[in-house]
């Protein structure tokens, strides 16, 4: 009897410790929900920079809204830097942590490896579906989308001009201010191209890039670079005010990116597209906070309400571009229109570019096998056009379509 009281009690004592073990853990409970949540970002530049002013804004309202604590580091690098700020992030407690530039990826996936207790999320990333780890995920959103109807815009303002004698037809030239040669940028301002063209079919446009995300003189000098060159309008995809003040100092309309420049361009500022990161990093922090898995690609859309536009100036902007604008965004969200729609460009296929692409007799894309797997060659894996589009960022979150098209003119490609 004494024997079997004995092994009583020892099970008690164990179920007593198993349980009160349980009421310890204050971060996690049995179905993996986290009870405190932290949030820590790592940011390439500060609120200097629209870019990175577009993240701050949108981490802090995300946080704010999910009544969650935010860290944030600044002014962090694309090299080893971000690992260190990954690794001080971790030691303060964050575990979710965020990281907003395209050369952080190596870095946060280092640390990602490192810290597998911990959820990494990396905006305008290549890697998530192929690294294959469960705690790093990639997110960005179809601002190619966005792109387009600022070019709408764009289209319309040449129109404007065209029909006011202040230029002809064939002088309807736009500049583009591009910080590198990457898929993302090439996205970009083929998708505004597009967009202008899709109202002004006369439409040329001109690219010159910096090598640089942000360089506010480099900037300037490039808008003003094809400002010279006779460009009538200018957009960009750079994240300082040096094009948008060039093209106020010089009187020429400006589309520019991230966020309104009318306080500082009143007279030449038309319209801004952005990507509105609130939805995305309020969908990731409900997903810790219920122990929910995280996507590991992630695409924002016109419809999750990632993908916006600023309040048209109508200063600056032609007469009824509102109300276009309206019109496109319903034909992009019904799936009506499709902004890389094969039949609205011709592609030449030469030994210098566009060697993924096939091309009809006319010059028309019917196929391309696009980069989508990322690698260090920078091959073709995946074939990305059929039902007569071209589908950006079905595949994985990040741009890939890198196409060049007709129409648009590279002045410098060493960056």
């Amino acid at each position: 009897m004494k024997k079997v009281l004995s092994i009583l009690l020892s099970v008690a004592m164990i179920v007593l410790c198993f349980a009160a073990c349980g009421k310890t853990d204050s971060d996690t409970n049995t179905t993996g929900k986290a009870a405190n949540v932290k949030v820590g970002f790592i940011f390439l530049h500060d609120e200097n920079s629209t870019y990175d002013k577009n993240f701050i804004n949108a981490a802090e309202e995300a946080c704010k809204k999910a009544g969650v604590e935010i860290l944030k580091k600044t002014n962090i690098s694309e090299t080893q830097a971000c690992y260190d700020a990954a690794a001080e992030l971790v030691d303060e407690g964050c575990n979710i942590i965020f990281a907003d530039s395209f050369g952080h990826e190596s870095y946060i996936i280092q640390a990602a490896k490192k810290f597998p207790d911990v959820q990494f999320l990396h905006a305008t990333g290549t890697k998530a579906h192929t690294e294959g780890l469960s705690n790093y995920h990639n997110a960005f959103a179809s601002i190619y989308e966005g792109r387009y109807l600022a070019g709408v815009a764009a289209g319309m303002k040449l129109n404007e001009m065209i029909s006011s004698g202040k230029i002809t037809a064939d002088k309807a030239k736009m500049g583009y201010v591009g910080a590198y040669t990457y898929a993302e940028v090439i996205s970009g301002y083929t998708s505004f191209y597009l967009g202008a063209k899709s109202v002004c079919p006369s439409v040329t446009m001109e690219v010159t890039f910096t090598g640089s995300w942000y360089d506010e003189t480099a900037e300037k000098e490039a808008a003003q670079k094809l400002i010279n060159n006779g460009c009538v309008l200018i957009s960009q995809h750079a994240d300082s005010m040096g094009a948008p003040t060039a093209c106020e100092a010089a009187g020429v309309p400006n589309v520019s990116y991230n966020g309104s420049t009318v306080s500082a361009c009143p007279n030449t500022f038309i319209v801004s597209s952005r990507i509105d990161w609130a939805p995305y990093l309020e969908y990731a922090i409900d997903c810790v906070k219920n122990g929910k898995a995280i996507d590991t690609d992630w695409t924002g859309t016109l419809s999750t309400g990632s993908v916006v536009l600023t309040d048209v100036n109508t200063q600056a902007a032609a007469e009824g571009t509102q109300a276009k604008i309206d019109e496109v965004k319903a034909e992009l969200e019904s799936g009506k229109l499709h902004v890389f729609d094969t039949s609205t460009f011709t592609v030449t296929v030469s030994d210098s570019k566009n060697k993924n692409a096939t091309v009809d007799a006319d010059g028309y894309l019917t196929g391309y096998m696009a980069d989508v797997n990322s690698d260090a060659d920078n091959a073709g894996d995946t074939e990305v056009v059929s039902d007569g589009y071209f589908h950006e960022s079905d595949k994985r979150s990040a741009p890939y379509f890198d196409v060049q098209i007709d129409g648009i003119t590279l002045l410098d490609t060493q960056f």
